[in-house]
């Protein structure tokens, strides 16, 4: 490896809720950095303007900022080669694909959505797996031209050779090989003028001077088609390396449907950052038993891109929970701890507001931790006897929870007014008063049939710990209705 103009970034999209897994590429980004001098850069991907929003860009930076990670450029800080945010970039792009257009590396696709439809309809009934098959590809110049003059709307495909392989060589998995024949000919510019992904992604890095990619493996099959585009533009590729994805035990994809996965949730329940940059730094480095207790500057130390592991990173909660009480433990002071404690309790002002709100409900002020202490609460304790005394049965009562749950995801920003319309029209589509609908989500979410307002506690509590108390509702209600049967 060398040290000389290394230039790394992470590149998330503000799409959701920030992943652990975002954190565990940007780590390695920022060790790598780190380890060779040189700069570690944030770039926003918001190429998807249906699903991107401010409020999760801002939720990117906070979660980013709150492990401790520092970037020398970004969107937040600037930088001499910003914007950073891909969507101000729009009129950056258009030169590269006109010259694709130019030198046969690209060509128009008038194909129309149900032309498209259709024909992955008729691959999947043939066994054969779903990509363009080519159909404008060889559509005359004049026939081009006067269809553009026209004003009909088409996009931009990337030209993909049809004999032969492409073959790299990847920093973790070393040489590689893969078939042209399975690689797409995928859009380069959408029907709006926006690039995808794809073609964002090699420009940006190329404009940011970027001299390593490092992104998790599942982007490996992606690399043919980026070292076509950096071919057509004359332009040499960075070096990539692809690492492992982080796994359940059961090794299935670490996912927000059968575990927590957002940097909030683990925020919010109480984790320290440092133990969670320690536990997912010991996937990136070599030690051995009773050196796992690391600051950011021992991984840096002990960080060797030369020496990474392809096996599968597990995420094991238990060995989580393990690190973070020993930095609780050993690494803070009693003032330190009690500081840790209050700072904790005050993020996103959850024990203001919500003493805020016990206010009109108790007689005396050792009522409130009792109300209000779920909101601090890392699990509510959930039995079936929790709903025991709802008017609902368990059957209803487990529709309507795995109903909110399901409509609730539909939710761009996260705040009381959203949440009350969204409740109210789940309501209404199930054909049920909002009466009804509430009292279930009062127990799941506090644990208790009384608690503080519903809208507002689902607002304090957060997108993603409310959607892991649901979860634990849904189970406990499943097991309940299973027993009746």
């Amino acid at each position: 490896m060398t040290n000389s103009g290394v230039r790394v970034r992470i590149a998330p999209s503000p799409t959701g809720e920030p992943h652990v897994g975002t954190a565990y590429i940007a780590l390695f980004n920022y060790l790598f950095a780190k380890k060779f001098d040189g700069e570690f850069i944030l770039r926003i991907e918001d190429t998807d303007a249906t699903r991107s929003t401010a409020e999760f860009e801002q939720k990117v930076l906070d979660a980013l900022k709150w492990t401790g990670l520092t970037w020398s450029e970004g969107p937040d800080v600037g930088g001499p080669y910003g914007p950073y945010r891909q969507s101000e970039r729009k009129d950056l792009y258009r030169p590269y694909v006109d010259k694709m257009l130019d030198n046969g590396g690209a060509f128009r696709c008038f194909c129309t959505p149900e032309r498209l439809e259709s024909m992955r309809e008729a691959q999947r009934a043939a066994g054969k797996p779903p990509g363009y098959d080519g159909l404008c590809l060889h559509l005359k110049a004049e026939e081009v031209t006067a269809r553009v003059e026209a004003g009909e709307p088409h996009v931009v495909r990337l030209k993909v050779p049809t004999e032969g392989s492409c073959d790299f060589h990847d920093g973790v998995y070393g040489d590689v090989s893969i078939p042209w024949e399975s690689v797409d000919m995928q859009v380069l510019l959408k029907g709006d003028g926006m690039p995808t992904y794809h073609m964002a992604n090699v420009v940006d890095d190329h404009m940011m001077k970027i001299t390593h990619v490092a992104r998790g493996e599942e982007w490996l099959a992606s690399v043919p088609k980026h070292i076509l585009i950096y071919k057509h533009l004359g332009l040499e590729p960075p070096v990539f390396m692809h690492l492992s994805l982080m796994r359940n035990h059961d090794k299935s994809k670490l996912s927000k449907r059968k575990n927590p996965t957002s940097i909030s949730y683990y925020s919010a329940l109480g984790y320290l950052p440092e133990a969670l940059m320690n536990f997912l730094g010991l996937f990136f480095i070599q030690i051995a038993e009773g050196e796992e207790l690391l600051s950011m500057e021992e991984l840096i130390e002990k960080f060797d891109p030369d020496n990474l592991s392809k096996a599968g990173a597990i995420f094991d909660i238990q060995k989580l929970d393990w690190l973070n009480g020993r930095w609780l433990r050993e690494k803070l002071t009693p003032e330190d701890f009690v500081s840790r404690v209050l700072d904790w309790s005050m993020e996103n002002d959850r024990l203001v507001e919500g003493v805020k709100l016990a206010q009109s409900r108790v007689t005396k002020l050792g009522e409130v931790p009792p109300l209000a202490g779920f909101l601090l609460a890392n699990d509510v304790g959930l039995t079936p006897a929790s709903f025991g005394g709802l008017k609902t049965s368990p059957a209803e009562t487990l529709e309507i929870v795995t109903t909110v749950q399901a409509d609730l995801e539909k939710i761009l920003e996260w705040n009381v007014t959203t949440i009350e319309e969204e409740l109210r029209a789940v309501s209404e589509r199930m054909g049920k008063k909002l009466r009804v609908v509430t009292p279930p989500l009062f127990v799941a979410v506090s644990g208790s049939q009384r608690s503080l307002p519903l809208f507002d506690s689902m607002a304090l509590l957060g997108r993603s710990v409310v959607r892991q108390r649901l979860k634990v509702a849904i189970q406990v209600l499943t097991a309940m209705v299973g027993a009746q049967n």
